[in-house]
């Protein structure tokens, strides 16, 4: 389907069904029977119980599986700062995602501010209706504060999809490529071009999963530690950076072995990947339209392609990665998302791929396949355990 078609379509679909959401009962309200154990005076009972023992809230209510997705809508897709309105659109299509694949009840809270203090008192604020937070397309570099402020400061788990569900996926495309290749991660050489919320996490995760030889530019070129206009979060990644001396992104890749694009549309030219190793591997992520399309990235050499897109083969979208991060927090009743959670969700979407269908253009899952999920669910919950952020109990 062409481009053109898909976004009509969407725009039709959103407009006959009025939204992507709704809400609905677990319980019946048909009969005064029903009326009288649901609402009065049968619910004075539960009520009374939950104020004797706040834990039992997780038995009596819905919030454990209660969703908050928040957005500020300042990082939206490759739009950019659209506003919370507009925001909601996208917002809604992931709480269609988190109902479909993790079973959870999604309720997008599209915020009128962008400073950090009222996000995070807001989201305190609404905590006791929720079991998990959810941020989404909230601009760097406040999404990491305001991360980093919320694990502090709340008991239940808080996860920046744009930041952990990308870098989970990316790392388990790499785990794939060195499967094929017999290759390990830390003799690779690795570019990444784009410096905000979700290139910065997939630096960190990448040296947790081995990799060593890694380089990170923004617009103005490479991050290093001579330049002086880096915020905190980019100079600590300068710090650990490998530059070569490269100041910009066409030096950095040259004899690069791995390029990861999150930045925007046509930034990565063919003989830019000609200059890279041979064979290189070129994920292009950039929403909607790649740093470059992968057939010309196949048509200049490139051996493992992938890009955000399912209109192209290995598609590494952080929809691979979120629902079974969330159903793993939630089943495991944990107080926090830890690095070891995120390195077990990465082994398990990779090994996912049994290796007789493991291919050049097949390196990742079909994200349709509930059982991902399940299985990402099962190793996070795992390693929540080992972590000791598990609870017996919510």
């Amino acid at each position: 389907m062409k481009q053109e078609e898909t976004y009509k379509k969407a725009v039709e679909l959103v407009r006959s069904a009025r939204g992507k959401l709704e809400v609905t009962n677990k319980v019946g309200a048909a009969t005064l029977e029903e009326l009288s154990i649901a609402y009065t005076p049968g619910v004075a009972a539960p009520t009374m119980a939950v104020r004797d023992n706040k834990a039992l809230q997780y038995q009596y209510t819905a919030r454990q599986t209660m969703l908050a997705i928040v957005t500020d809508g300042t990082a939206v897709l490759g739009l950019g700062d659209i506003g919370p309105e507009a925001a909601m659109v996208v917002m809604e299509g992931k709480g269609v995602m988190l109902k479909h694949f993790a079973g959870v009840d999604p309720v997008p809270l599209c915020l009128s501010t962008k400073d950090p203090d009222e996000i995070v008192r807001v989201v305190k604020a609404v905590e006791p209706s929720f079991g998990f937070i959810f941020l989404e397309d909230i601009s760097a570099p406040r999404c990491f504060e305001i991360e980093e402020r919320l694990n502090r400061e709340l008991s239940i788990p808080v996860f920046h999809d744009d930041q952990h569900g990308t870098a989970i996926a990316i790392c388990a495309g790499l785990k794939n490529v060195m499967r094929l290749t017999g290759d390990k991660l830390v003799d690779k050489r690795i570019v990444i071009n784009g410096a905000g919320a979700s290139a910065l996490a997939t630096f960190h995760l990448l040296r947790l999963c081995g990799a060593q030889d890694i380089v990170v530019c923004d617009s103005r070129g490479v991050l290093s530690a001579e330049r002086t206009d880096l915020n905190t979060y980019k100079m600590a990644v300068a710090a650990e950076s490998v530059t070569r001396g490269a100041k910009t992104l066409k030096e950095a890749v040259r004899g690069a072995d791995i390029f990861i694009g999150l930045s925007r549309a046509g930034l990565l030219s063919q003989d830019m990947v000609r200059s890279m190793a041979p064979a290189p591997t070129v994920f292009g992520l950039a929403n909607p339209d790649p740093e470059i399309m992968p057939p010309q990235a196949l048509e200049a050499g490139a051996r493992f392609v992938g890009s955000g897109r399912f209109d192209f083969p290995n598609a590494i979208n952080n929809l691979l990665a979120f629902p079974g991060i969330v159903r793993g927090s939630i089943d495991a009743c944990v107080t926090h998302v830890t690095p070891g959670m995120k390195l077990a969700a990465a082994k398990a979407i990779a090994e996912f791929v049994p290796d007789s269908e493991l291919r050049d253009d097949n390196l990742l899952p079909n994200p349709l396949d509930k059982r991902l999920a399940q299985s990402v669910a099962r190793s996070v919950a795992q390693a929540a355990v080992q972590d000791g952020v598990a609870r017996v109990s919510c």
